[in-house]
C-alpha cells in the first residue's frame, strides 16, 4: 500500500484543459510517433510521473522481486509505462537500490508486457533518500528515541518516514542524457534554513532542527539534454500531509517541500538554497525546467494545508493552463461516491484512488512546465475507464499496481 493513502486538495471545475490527448485502450502515442514528421523548431518530447507503488516492507525485498521477470506488479506497472511511452519518467515510491533500478530497466521496462512495445531507458538516475535514516532523535515527541530498523516507531523518528533507509525512494529513466555532472540534489538541506519555514512551533529542539532535512526523500534538479536544449527535470516527493498530531508536522513539511520548488524557480527568491555541494542558489534564470512527483496535495480538497498546490499552480514562472486528465477518474468518482461526492473540484483531473471514507480521490500527482522554452502539446492521467480494456491495469482496490496514476504532458521544446 502506498504511504499516500489519505489526505488533500484539487483544481477548480472551471480550469483551462486545452487539447486533452486522453491515454486509453491502443490510443497511446508512442514515442516514434511524437517524434517523427513533425514541422518547425524543437523537439517533442513526453515528461511524466508515476507513484508506482514499488517499494517494500524490508530492505532487499525489492532486488529480489525484480531479479526475476514475473513480479506481477512489477509486470503490470512496466505496462502502463510501456502503454504511456513517456521520454522522461519520475517513478516515486522506488526502494533506495542502485541495482533495483537496473533489474526493472533491463527485466519489465525492456521486455513487452502483454503485447506493449518495450521502453529503453539508456539513461536513468537514482540517489540516496531521507526515509529510514535514523535521526537520533525522538522526533515524533513519544518519549522514545528509535534507531533499530523495522522497529516499532522507526520510521516517525526517522529523517523521512521509512522502515529502513531508503524505502520509498525514488529513480528517472530517461530516453534523453541526464547530465548527472551538473545534478543537483538537496536530500541534506535543513527545513530550519528555509525563510519563513512553518516550523511547528515548540515542537522541535534546536538539537532536531540541526539535524531535521527539509526534504522527506529528496529534491533532485537533473539536466535533460534534450537535441542542444537543456530541460531541468525537477523532482520530488513530498511527505503526506497526515500520520501526526495537531502540530500538524507533515502537513507544515510538505507545505514548504512543495514551496522549495516554487522558490528554486523564481527569480532572486532561491538564493538562500544550497546543494549537496555546497552550491548556492536557484536554478539560473531563463532556464527550462518541469516540476514533476507526487507533491501530496491536491488545490481544493483532503488534508494539505491550504495553498500548498498553488505554490506551484499560481507561481507566474511555471505554466498549469493544461491540466491532464482521464476518463477513468469521474467514472470512479460517481461509483465510489463518499468523500468523492463532497469535493469541490472536476474529479476529471484526480490522479489517485484515495479511500472512498476520507479523503476521497485527489489530485495528488503533477507534471509542471516553465513558461520559459517549452510549450504544452497535450497530456493526461492512464486511467481508463472500466469499459476500456486496459481498466485491468488500474482496477479497483487492491489494486494491481498501485493507488496512483502515471500522469504524462507532451511538450514541445522552443
Amino acid at each position: 500500500m502506498s504511504l499516500t493513502f489519505a489526505r488533500l486538495p484539487r483544481m477548480a471545475a472551471g480550469a483551462a484543459i486545452a487539447t486533452i490527448v486522453l491515454l486509453s485502450g491502443s490510443s497511446a502515442a508512442t514515442a516514434g510517433d511524437r517524434h517523427g514528421g513533425h514541422s518547425g523548431s524543437g523537439e517533442s518530447v513526453r515528461f511524466a510521473t508515476f507513484n508506482a507503488s514499488l517499494n517494500r516492507g524490508v530492505a532487499g525485498q525489492l532486488r529480489a522481486d525484480l531479479s526475476t521477470p514475473d513480479n506481477a506488479q512489477a509486470r503490470v506497472i512496466a505496462e502502463i509505462i510501456q502503454r504511456a511511452a513517456p521520454d522522461v519518467v519520475l517513478i516515486n515510491e522506488f526502494d533506495y537500490d542502485p541495482r533495483a533500478a537496473e533489474l526493472f530497466r533491463d527485466n519489465y521496462l525492456a521486455v513487452g508486457q502483454n503485447g506493449a512495445q518495450p521502453v529503453r531507458y539508456p539513461y536513468h538516475f537514482i540517489a540516496p533518500s531521507n526515509t529510514g535514516i535514523a535521526s537520533g532523535f525522538d522526533l515524533n515527541n513519544d518519549g522514545n528515541v528509535v534507531t533499530t530498523p523495522g522497529a516499532a516507531g522507526y520510521g516517525d523518528d526517522a529523517l523521512g518516514f521509512g522502515a529502513f533507509p531508503g524505502q520509498f525512494g525514488m529513480v528517472v529513466y530517461s530516453r534523453f542524457p541526464i547530465d548527472k555532472r551538473d545534478a543537483r540534489t538537496f536530500q541534506n538541506f535543513k527545513w530550519k534554513d528555509m525563510p519563513g519555514a512553518l516550523l511547528p512551533d515548540g515542537f522541535y529542539s534546536a538539537d532536531e532542527l540541526r539535524v531535521l532535512p527539509l526534504s522527506s526523500k529528496s529534491h533532485w534538479d537533473l539536466p535533460i539534454e534534450i537535441g542542444k536544449r537543456t530541460v531541468h527535470f525537477l523532482v520530488s516527493h513530498p511527505t503526506p500531509p497526515v500520520f501526526d498530531g495537531p502540530e500538524d508536522r507533515n502537513g507544515r513539511r510538505n507545505f514548504d517541500e512543495i514551496g522549495f520548488w516554487s522558490d528554486y524557480v523564481t527569480p532572486g527568491k532561491g538564493k538562500y538554497i544550497y546543494d549537496d555541494r555546497g552550491r548556492r542558489g536557484g536554478i539560473k534564470p531563463g532556464s527550462s525546467f518541469v516540476i514533476a512527483g507526487d507533491q501530496n496535495s491536491d488545490p481544493l480538497d483532503g488534508d494539505s494545508i491550504s495553498g500548498a498546490a498553488q505554490q506551484l499552480l499560481d507561481n507566474r514562472w511555471i505554466d498549469d493552463a493544461f491540466a491532464p486528465s482521464s476518463a477513468g477518474a469521474p467514472e470512479a468518482a460517481t461509483l465510489q461516491g463518499g468523500a468523492n461526492a463532497t469535493h469541490r473540484s472536476d474529479p476529471r483531473f484526480d490522479t489517485a484512488d484515495f479511500a472512498d471514507t476520507a479523503p476521497g480521490n485527489l489530485r495528488a500527482d503533477y507534471v509542471l512546465p516553465s513558461r520559459q522554452g517549452l510549450s504544452i502539446r497535450g497530456g493526461g492521467v492512464f486511467w481508463p475507464a472500466q469499459s476500456d480494456p486496459l481498466f485491468r491495469l488500474t482496477g479497483v482496490f487492491p489494486f494491481p499496481s498501485s493507488d496512483h496514476r502515471l500522469v504524462w504532458l507532451d511538450l514541445r521544446t522552443k
